[in-house]
């Protein structure tokens, strides 16, 4: 019988940059290997920025791909100054045509410098580009630039009331050129320059070249796109919306591992751990899974009274956790009501409330072989790898278990999924996958993401809105109740502290507790 060889030669091996332990190219690079110019086309308060910038995030934050935003406005004003009248957009005011010109064409120089250098990368070009001649010009000179760009226009069309007006009022009074006007007057004067441009739109036809048009977010025309960038643009896209949404970031209760200061591992909580899950399924109850109403509709059986004289109703909400015992143990306590629910496509249906979902690519990296040991032990028996994470946290790589960058792989599908979701989701993970997902919303480079700050026993809100991510942090459970052992006297529970008590935490951003160790 053969036996196995367990030596050979090999003169010429493939060396990894990092050594053995680094990660596989797909992680460290991208598959993309062409420029993409994007066209942005799309009236006023169509949610053209917005779109462009969750395109240049989620390509540079999971795909290493250089992305810039070329915004005509921006241009504008810096030309032509900010708080310019209605007037100033009607195409048969020559004066105003041309210094709009002016600004568009700076904004189309600096792109086409930008998309001339070296290696993959994808410019945006964010304005209204609303007639053919317009977008023809657009096509001849980045032809004739000979950059090597592959182009595809993005429309984006509303014509649903309820998002458009939204857009207006949230997203255009914020901007420089409504800055300090009266919220009506600026309203009326925005949709006065919208009307400018829709008397001259022209929209996307297959005469114009590769393209897909958004529909309110919900329908989708694709024509002619081919390529793996383009494709990758296409697939995000229709994930997207601009309807206002939140996250709820928590990582589980304060775990056995936790308290023994050991990484990894399957422990299930310790008696601090389960009060805090207590606490958390409270703030779900009252602050996720509930929003606040002005007034009450007659007949509304639905709303109720809070004691403070303000109505509030049950809204649905999701629950996501990871397949580790701690993070299903944090969400035990939360409420699983049954409510009549209306989707955005009109069905009709029942929704289970925090209805739980576990998620393989919510779990916390994995530790490999350093699973279950504290960072004092592998700095004793392994101090090369110790060495090796101090050096380089992000793309370092446990014997046989995952680095950040593995993480951040693992984690794009779930990006895609909480850009599509509409309602609030509470997501009980883990430090190392909310290192990540925080720093993707909040606009943070990669290399920061494994040095964020998520503390134990409180909840990340995080809004995401077109120029870039709200954040609220609520403390539902202080580090001098986690000390007590229980053993004098058990934790009771405590009623949540309000949002006014945040920033009165008592512990320091590097805490050996808040902060307890995780991969």
């Amino acid at each position: 019988m053969a036996t196995r060889q367990t030596s050979f030669r090999n003169p010429t091996p493939h060396k990894l940059e990092n050594g053995e332990n680094a990660a596989p190219l797909e992680v460290t690079g991208h598959s993309a290997t062409d420029k993409l110019v994007i066209i942005m086309v799309g009236l006023p308060a169509c949610g053209k920025t917005h779109i462009s910038r969750r395109i240049c995030r989620f390509l540079s934050f999971f795909h290493a791909i250089d992305t810039q935003i070329f915004n005509v406005g921006d241009y504008r004003r810096k030309i032509c100054g900010a708080q310019l009248p209605a007037s100033f957009f009607d195409h048969s005011n020559a004066e105003a045509v041309a210094q709009r010109s002016e600004a568009c064409n700076a904004a189309l120089n600096d792109m086409l410098e930008f998309m001339g250098q070296d290696g993959v990368r994808v410019g945006v070009y964010d304005a209204t580009n609303s007639t053919k001649e317009r977008r023809s010009h657009l096509l001849q000179k980045i032809n004739e630039a000979k950059t090597g760009s592959k182009i595809m226009y993005i429309e984006s069309i509303c014509n649903d009331i309820e998002i458009l007006e939204n857009n207006i009022r949230v997203i255009k009074l914020n901007t420089p050129d409504y800055k300090g006007f009266d919220p009506e007057v600026a309203i009326n004067d925005f949709r006065e320059r919208r009307k400018q441009y829709e008397n001259v739109y022209e929209t996307l036809d297959e005469s114009d070249g590769p393209y897909i048009k958004v529909h309110d977010c919900k329908k989708f025309e694709i024509s002619s796109i081919r390529g793996y960038l383009p494709l990758k643009v296409v697939h995000f896209v229709m994930n997207l919306h601009t309807s206002p949404r939140t996250f709820y970031l928590s990582r589980h209760g304060q775990s056995e591992y936790n308290v023994l200061g050991r990484i990894g591992g399957d422990s299930s909580l310790s008696k601090a751990g389960v009060e805090y899950a207590r606490r958390l399924a409270k703030f779900a109850k009252e602050s996720i899974a509930s929003e606040k109403t002005d007034t009450t509709a007659e007949g509304d059986t639905d709303a109720k009274d809070n004691g403070n004289g303000d109505s509030k109703v049950e809204v649905p909400a999701r629950l996501w956790t990871s397949t580790l015992r701690r993070t299903k143990e944090t969400g035990q306590f939360i409420e699983h009501n049954v409510l009549d629910h209306e989707w955005d496509n009109g069905d009709l249906g029942q929704w289970v409330q925090f209805r739980p979902m576990a998620r393989r690519n919510l779990d916390e990296l994995y530790a490999g072989t350093c699973d279950g040991m504290t960072y004092g032990e592998i700095q004793e028996k392994m101090p090369e790898e110790f060495e090796a994470r101090q050096a380089d946290k992000l793309s370092y790589r446990y014997p046989r278990g995952e680095s950040y960058m593995d993480v951040i792989l693992r984690l794009e599908p779930l990006a895609h999924e909480m850009e599509r979701t509409r309602e609030p989701i509470l997501m009980i993970a883990h430090q190392g996958i909310h290192r990540i997902i925080y720093a993707y919303f909040m606009g943070l480079n990669r290399d920061d993401a494994p040095y964020v700050s998520i503390p134990l026993n409180t909840v990340i809100k995080l809004t995401p809105h077109a120029y870039g991510c709200y954040e609220e942090r609520f403390l539902l459970m202080d580090k001098k109740e986690m000390l007590l052992d229980g053993q004098d006297e058990p934790v009771t529970s405590m009623p949540v502290k309000g949002a006014e008590e945040v920033e009165q935490k008592s512990f320091s951003a590097n805490d050996p507790v808040m902060n307890a160790p995780s991969c």
